[in-house]
């Protein structure tokens, strides 16, 4: 009887062994659960890593886009040059005339007034060799009496003229327009050497009855 109950004692003992204690299970737990999360971790460290490895191929593919829309912009015209400078004046190409006349020196007219600006340029004897307006150049309406329409005038007068072979000039000048002096100053930049500058306003001495007053 001693013996059988030996023995029972001693299977009681292998199956209590064999048996997991509840602190093994809670051990086994936790490593599960760390074996987790370090796989989502791993999941976690590739996704962040593979977009920033694809951005930088997707960037090449805009900035070509982007350089289109720049060449597609329209380039802005120059501003238009309003000085009457003489070194900024742009001298105009010279032609020689059809019948040229092989005039070297002349007599340039500049009439000024409050509305327009007419150059003329003739010989020594009155005859015509070359002319211009404001009008004839392209101004209409109130810029036809600019300084800058007398410099455009004086420059299309000249370039008929020196197409004759005019080389030297007297300047008469008349009225009291805003283009005396540009159209003269444009005259002396295109290259014509300017002997006499006269004015020649006609100033009236108790002659004729001047007009009644203007109403405005």
């Amino acid at each position: 009887m001693a013996e059988l109950k030996k023995t029972t004692k001693s299977n009681a003992e292998t199956s209590k062994a064999k048996k997991p204690t509840k602190a093994s299970k809670g051990e086994v737990a936790q490593a599960v659960s760390g074996a987790a999360v370090g796989a989502l971790a791993r999941a976690e460290a590739v996704s962040e890593s593979t977009p920033a490895s694809a951005e930088p191929a997707a960037k090449p593919e805009k900035e070509p886009a982007r350089s289109k829309k720049v060449e597609a912009t329209p380039a802005a015209p120059p501003p238009e040059s309003l000085s009457l400078s003489a070194d900024e004046i742009d001298k105009p190409k010279i032609v020689k005339a059809k019948g040229s006349k092989n005039i070297h020196t002349g007599i340039a007219h500049v009439l000024s007034t409050f509305n327009n600006t007419i150059v003329t340029i003739t010989d020594m004897n009155g005859n015509v060799i070359g002319w211009s307006s404001a009008g004839k150049v392209g101004f209409k309406g109130s810029r036809k009496s600019t300084a800058y329409a007398a410099q455009m005038v004086a420059q299309d007068a000249s370039r008929q003229a020196m197409g004759h072979g005019l080389k030297e000039v007297e300047v008469l000048v008349k009225g009291p327009g805003a283009g005396r002096e540009s159209a003269v100053r444009a005259l002396q930049a295109i290259g014509l050497d300017l002997t006499v500058i006269r004015d020649v306003t006609p100033v009236p001495h108790n002659g004729c009855r001047p007009p009644k007053q203007r109403r405005v």
